[in-house]
């Protein structure tokens, strides 16, 4: 078992205290499957007031304690201990109205979403599976405990995070778990921005999130409507061989797995181009101007996500710029300057992604884009002056011969390009002689 020594004396601690207790849910799961574990829960007949005084010696979070869950702080990390429960009616497809404490522990299982996350493991390995989920693990197969109407009406987040599961472990998902996940998915309009934001995050950086996309499209068109325009809308153009949203969740799954930044970019890096198409008197389709109209739209999406301003901002910086033709070190050293190094290298992969999901004749591009990497590297290692702060002159420089106020940040920036695109060395004697010529 790949379990922490943390949660195993965590289960150890209640049973010697006379409570059942056990890992649950995603933790299992991934246990069995053999991926890293995360995050830990654990549920034990325990009740929360008993569960608080067996760990009484360690540091113990109580926000969740109305639905019958207690945080214990292990050694920096958090194990969320659960009483079992029975869940009482969702009113608001949200969250149960009431939950009741319960002594058994497959009642408990029953409450929960998918069979996979339904199995409890004890602390020498022992498993309790009482709706085979090990069999729909070992078949890959996600599939809702019980009736799968009445699981995504509990809680319709259920619906997008059965899609999420499928693009992470690679699963199908089960004919009506599938059938229910489509016909409820407006559901999805009662769950709040955030809850959606993270499942969506982690749908797209699934393994398998290109086929789940493509599939289940119409459930993310629910809380990106935006997306629809995309749909089956030919690019007829000798550069692609895919419609808008094909091609966008190829590039999506062209983009490094474990980069959230880059795989949102990819999402958003073309919706714009269904009001951009233009077809010209050869039949041959362009779209330009598309990537300034996806990077606000990319915003807009994201503002309503309540995504944080950091990511809204390089993720539409990045879309902004990916039509633009980087060809010489000039050019590296312009972009590395008004952004910086990661974003440098994050624009060509978002650039390599792009053309991954176009005709195969454009990957050769591919091979021109490691070369500027490369360059960019140099340009790096080589101490070039890219930002204010590489510069040989500052603002007391300026103040000394006579600059004031607004003026010295606009005169150091001037410099800095002229620097930048090497029209003048970074030597603070020139530097001061060509603002006293030509800039005062």
């Amino acid at each position: 078992m790949n379990i922490s020594i943390d949660a195993l004396r965590i289960l150890e601690r209640l049973e010697n205290n006379g409570f059942e207790a056990y890992l649950v849910g995603g933790c299992v799961r991934d246990s069995l499957i053999g991926r890293q574990i995360n995050d830990y829960d654990i549920t034990t007949n325990a009740l929360p007031d008993e569960i608080i005084k067996v760990f009484s010696d360690l540091s113990v979070i109580t926000t969740g304690i109305k639905h019958g869950t207690v945080t214990v702080i292990a050694d920096t990390t958090p194990f969320e201990i659960t009483t079992y429960r029975i869940d009482g009616k969702y009113t608001d497809s949200r969250r149960p109205d009431n939950v009741s404490f319960t002594s058994e522990l497959k009642e408990d299982l029953a409450r929960r979403d998918f069979t996979v996350n339904a199995i409890a493991m004890d602390r020498h390995g022992n498993i309790i599976d009482p709706f085979d989920g090990c069999s729909d693990i070992k078949n890959g197969i996600i599939r809702c405990v019980g009736n799968p109407m009445e699981r995504f009406s509990e809680d319709a987040l259920r619906i997008l995070r059965g899609i999420r599961f499928a693009s992470q472990l690679g699963f199908e998902i089960e004919e009506k778990t599938s059938e229910c996940i489509l016909s409820l998915s407006d559901k999805l309009n009662n769950i709040s921005a955030e809850r959606i934001r993270d499942e969506f995050d982690k749908l797209i950086c699934g393994k398998n999130c290109s086929r789940i996309m493509l599939l289940y499209r119409d459930v993310i068109a629910q809380f990106i409507p935006e997306i629809r325009d995309c749909f089956d809308f030919a690019q007829h153009s000798r550069y692609h061989k895919f419609d808008i949203y094909t091609h966008i969740i190829k590039a999506v799954e062209s983009a490094p797995e474990n980069n959230v930044i880059m795989r949102r970019t990819m999402f958003f890096h073309d919706i714009g181009k269904p009001s951009m198409f233009r077809l010209d008197d050869q039949g041959e389709g362009h779209f330009k101007g598309h990537a300034a109209v996806s990077a606000e739209m990319a915003k807009e999406i994201m503002k309503r996500l309540r995504y944080s301003t950091h990511d809204i901002n390089i993720t539409c910086e990045l879309i902004s710029r990916h039509s633009d033709k980087i060809q010489s070190d000039k050019q590296i050293r312009r972009i590395i300057s008004k952004t910086d190094q990661q974003f440098f290298f994050m624009l060509i992969e978002e650039k390599k992604a792009d053309n991954m999901a176009k005709q195969p004749f454009v990957l050769a591009e591919n091979e021109v884009l490691d070369k500027l990497a490369d360059s960019a590297r140099r340009i790096i290692a080589e101490n070039s002056c890219l930002k204010l702060a590489d510069l040989t002159v500052n603002g007391n420089d300026m103040i000394s011969i006579g600059i004031e106020g607004k003026e010295i940040g606009i005169i150091l920036n001037k410099l800095l390009g002229l620097v930048v695109d090497e029209e003048l060395p970074n030597d603070k004697t020139i530097l001061l002689s060509y603002t006293k010529e030509k800039l005062i």
